[in-house]
C-alpha cells in the first residue's frame, strides 16, 4: 500500500471539487484531489452534464481571485436580466410578466452563463497546470481515521493519504460525510428535471426567462449562438412520471412540447443536444464540520434548480473556506479554521435551503389559491422598488 502526504485532500472531481482544490492551493496549501471518474468534458459523451450555471457576481469574483476566470470568461454569456412569466392551464396562458434588470443594483450583469461540461473542461485544463494540485482520477475516498494532527484516508484503490484537512465535495451521497458521522435531512418532491440545449427563432437578448405554470419552472438560460441560431440551456421541472414520459418522446415531439410549455416565448425550439434527467430534492447536512473535515457544496446542501442558487451557494462555501484558511495560516485543519468556516456558512445555507424549498412548493403547485399567491407575490416583489432591489441583492448573495 502506497502512502503519501498532503496538506488538504479534496474528495470529488466536479465543478465544486475542482474549484475547491484551486482555492485551497491559492491559500498556500498542497492539495490532492481524488475522484472515481475523470470529468466528462464533451457534450455527446456518456455522463456529460448538459446543465448550465449562471455564475453570479460573487462566484466570478472568486474565480478571478484564484486565477480561473481568465480561462472561463471567454466562453461565458452575460446575464443582464431575469424575466418571470406566470402562466396557467394547458396550452399555457400567460397571466403576467415581470423583468428584473441587473442595472437596478449594479453596473455589472447579474452573472455569466456557462454549460457545465464546458466549465469542467476549462477547470481541468487549469488545474493540470497547477504545481500545487495533484489530480488523482480513478480512485475515491473509502474511509478515514481522524487523529489530533492529521487524517489518514484510505482510497478505493488501496492507497492511503495523510492529510491535515479533508474537504468533502463528493456530492449529495457523500462518503466523507458518512464517514464523519454527519446526518442529513432530505426532502423529496416527486419531481425530476430535464436538461437540454435548444435553438430558437427569437434572440434571448442575454435575459434568462423562468416560466411558471405547474410541476416546477421551465427555465431558459442564454447561451452563445449555435449553428447560426440563438440558443439557450433549458431546465424543465415536472412530476417524475411526466418527466419520464417526456424523456422518451422522439426529438421532434419533445421539441414541440417544450415550445408549447415555453409559451412560444422565444419561438419554435429545436433540440441541439441529448436530454439528461435527474431527481429533485432538498438536503442539508446537520453539521458543516467534523474534526479535520469540512463539508461543502452538495455534500453540505442540495436545492432544486431555481434562481441559480445551487452551485453559486457551493461557490460561496468555497470562498468562505478559503477566507478561513487565509485568516488562520498554518494548520488548515485546525479548530479555528473550521469554526470560522462554520460561522460564515451555517446561517446562510439554512436560510437558502428553506427559501428554495418554499419557492419550489409554490411554483410546482396546480392548486388555484397557491397559483394566485404566486401571481400576487411576483407583482408585489417586482413592483415595490425597494423590495425588488433587496430580493435581487439577496439572490446574488456572496
Amino acid at each position: 500500500m502506497a502512502r503519501t502526504r498532503t496538506d488538504i485532500l479534496v474528495a470529488g472531481g466536479g465543478i465544486a471539487g475542482l474549484t475547491a482544490a484551486a482555492a485551497c492551493a491559492h491559500a498556500g496549501h498542497s492539495v490532492t484531489l481524488v475522484s472515481p471518474d475523470t470529468p466528462v468534458t464533451e457534450p455527446a459523451a456518456d455522463g456529460s452534464d448538459l446543465r448550465s450555471t449562471a455564475f453570479l457576481q460573487p462566484a466570478v469574483a472568486l474565480f478571478d481571485k484564484i486565477g480561473l476566470w481568465s480561462d472561463l470568461g471567454p466562453q461565458a454569456t452575460a446575464l443582464d436580466g431575469l424575466r418571470i412569466v406566470d402562466s396557467i392551464g394547458w396550452p399555457p396562458e400567460v397571466r403576467t410578466t415581470r423583468e428584473f434588470q441587473s442595472t437596478d443594483i449594479s453596473d455589472q450583469p447579474f452573472g455569466w452563463n456557462l454549460l457545465n461540461w464546458q466549465t469542467l473542461g476549462r477547470l481541468v485544463q487549469s488545474l493540470e497546470r497547477h504545481k500545487h494540485v495533484d489530480l488523482c482520477y480513478g480512485t475515491a475516498f473509502k474511509s478515514m481515521v481522524q487523529r489530533d494532527r492529521e487524517v489518514i484516508v484510505t482510497l478505493t484503490n488501496g492507497d492511503s493519504i495523510a492529510a491535515r484537512l479533508v474537504v468533502a465535495a463528493d456530492g449529495r451521497n457523500s462518503a466523507v460525510r458518512a464517514a464523519a458521522g454527519i446526518d442529513v435531512a432530505t426532502t423529496r418532491y416527486g419531481q425530476k428535471a430535464l436538461a437540454f440545449v435548444v435553438g430558437h427563432a427569437i434572440p434571448h437578448e442575454n435575459v434568462s426567462t423562468e416560466i411558471y405554470n405547474e410541476g416546477g419552472p421551465f427555465t431558459m438560460v442564454p447561451l452563445p449562438d449555435q449553428d447560426g441560431q440563438p440558443a439557450s440551456a433549458i431546465v424543465w421541472m415536472n412530476p417524475s412520471a411526466k418527466a419520464l414520459e417526456l424523456a422518451d418522446l422522439p426529438d421532434a415531439d419533445f421539441a414541440a412540447h417544450a415550445s408549447e410549455r415555453s409559451c412560444h416565448w422565444l419561438g419554435p425550439m429545436t433540440l441541439k443536444s441529448p436530454r439528461r434527467i435527474w431527481p429533485i430534492i432538498s438536503q442539508r447536512a446537520q453539521a458543516l464540520t467534523a474534526p479535520r473535515v469540512a463539508l461543502l457544496a452538495e455534500a453540505a446542501h442540495v436545492v432544486p434548480p431555481i434562481g441559480a442558487q445551487g452551485l453559486n451557494t457551493s461557490l460561496n462555501d468555497i470562498a468562505a473556506l478559503m477566507g478561513a484558511l487565509t485568516a488562520h495560516p498554518g494548520d488548515p485543519g485546525a479548530d479555528t479554521v473550521l469554526a470560522t468556516y462554520r460561522r460564515a456558512r451555517t446561517a446562510d445555507i439554512r436560510a437558502r435551503v428553506a427559501a428554495i424549498d418554499l419557492f419550489n412548493r409554490v411554483t410546482k403547485s396546480g392548486t388555484p389559491w397557491l397559483q394566485s399567491l404566486r401571481l400576487n407575490g411576483l407583482k408585489l416583489v417586482h413592483d415595490a422598488a425597494p423590495l425588488r432591489r433587496s430580493v435581487m441583492r439577496a439572490g446574488i448573495g456572496g
